[in-house]
């Protein structure tokens, strides 16, 4: 099987770079990578060591970031240059050595070839002087404690698909073209990752926690909640429950309400523009 890794990219150059030289020291290499560039020209400058992407431009919407239009794009591209497994990795995200070859061989198992294939991913704290060993960073960091993290070699059925993140993941073309992919409704932060698992579990995909495709989230700096994404979230969570019914991200829209950013009553949805503190 011909496996390629999708990335897409705006800005975070060094991160990119780091996932490379990880790429580079996988146990099996991938056949393909993809680099979806979102509106930043500087990433077909950059000097890669080891690994060779084949860039793929996509435009940046009024909206805000692409990030469903992005990975389409990338799987288009991974599937007409024949590749029969993708994977998608965050761009903040370093493969371990075993990633590929755990994906692809839960993507050819017959227990597993027709489900997403999910890794467990840990977040690293900030990196040392001269940045993360490849060597030692798995020890910086256990895997995140709300998600299945089973141990290498192990695959488990996961049985909710509102846990599946798009930080790390693969499926077999086959699998991808039976979901859909992403919908391109959604354009900038949140939701269509979780529109993405919804749509693959009402296409009776299920997810699988592939426990030796461990991923490794370094550092940078954010807020939580993400009210520098307050508009892409308020968007795309009002567009998730006109499609699905239900709310998305609630535990966010809980922490914008708190923080008097938004009025939300489980049924109502609405930016407030003056703290009303201020009033």
């Amino acid at each position: 099987m011909t496996t390629a890794v999708i990335t897409i990219a705006h800005g975070r150059h060094d991160h990119l770079l780091r996932q490379y030289e990880a790429l580079d020291a996988s146990v099996v290499a991938p056949d393909l990578v993809i680099l979806v560039a979102m509106d930043d020209a500087e990433l077909a400058t950059l000097q890669f060591a080891g690994i060779r992407p084949r860039i793929v431009s996509v435009p940046t919407g009024e909206l805000g970031l692409p990030l469903a239009a992005a990975r389409n794009a990338g799987a288009r591209a991974a599937l007409d240059a024949g590749a029969d497994v993708l994977v998608f990795l965050d761009v903040d995200c370093l493969p371990s050595p075993g990633l590929i070859g755990a994906y692809a061989n839960a993507a050819r198992s017959e227990s597993w070839r027709d489900s997403i294939l999910c890794g467990p991913v840990a977040y690293l704290p900030p990196p040392p002087p001269g940045g993360y060993d490849l060597a030692t960073v798995e020890r910086l960091a256990d895997p995140h404690p709300a998600r299945p993290a089973p141990e290498p070699g192990d695959v488990t059925e996961g049985d909710n698909p509102s846990l599946f993140w798009s930080l790390s993941f693969a499926v077999t073309g086959a699998t991808w073209q039976r979901i859909g992919g992403f919908s391109e409704v959604y354009e900038g932060y949140g939701a269509e990752d979780t529109d993405f698992a919804m749509t693959a579990d009402r296409a009776d995909v299920a997810l699988a926690w592939v426990g030796g495709a461990r991923a490794f989230h370094q550092y940078h700096p954010t807020s939580r909640p993400p009210v520098q994404h307050l508009d892409d979230i308020l968007r795309n969570a009002t567009l998730y429950r006109q499609r699905w019914g239900v709310w998305p991200m609630e535990g966010w829209l809980e922490e914008f309400a708190r923080l008097g950013l938004v009025r939300w009553d489980g049924d109502v949805l609405e930016k407030l523009e003056r703290h009303p503190e201020a009033n």
